[in-house]
């Protein structure tokens, strides 16, 4: 089991910036590729960003989703077991609640949520206008 606890939501105005962090307890963080999804009111979840490994685990893989190309960075720290969402020049359409979750398939590049087998709760991401 993995339990991830997400934070640092909040409302920002257009144009801003908000860091969201996961932290994750339970099995070795390392062993897993970890992504953010996000969920708007009345949408499906969406895909926003993994972040992963090559299959020799030489070099990462990170994979955006059009919308968060040069906008979102994510990063992640496994030695704090954590990792980051970095959201740079927010727009109302980023409004949702946005998710953290686990694939113990540690390799390559994966955006359909069923894949991914823990989850956190969610944090509320607010981009007024």
């Amino acid at each position: 089991q993995v339990q991830l606890v997400e934070s640092g939501g909040g409302l920002v105005q257009a144009g801003g910036s908000l860091r969201l962090s996961c932290a994750a307890s339970g099995r070795t963080f390392s062993n897993y590729a970890m992504g953010w999804f996000r969920q708007a009111p009345g949408k499906e979840r969406e895909f926003v960003v993994r972040i992963a490994w090559t299959v020799s685990s030489r070099s990462e893989i990170l994979s955006y989703a059009n919308s968060a190309k040069g906008r979102f960075t994510i990063s992640r720290d496994d030695a704090k077991n954590t990792v980051y969402l970095q959201m740079n020049s927010l727009k109302p359409e980023d409004t949702g609640v946005y998710y953290c979750a686990a694939d113990s398939s540690r390799w390559g590049v994966e955006s359909d949520p069923s894949k991914y087998e823990y989850w956190g709760q969610g944090t509320q991401v607010t981009v007024s206008s």
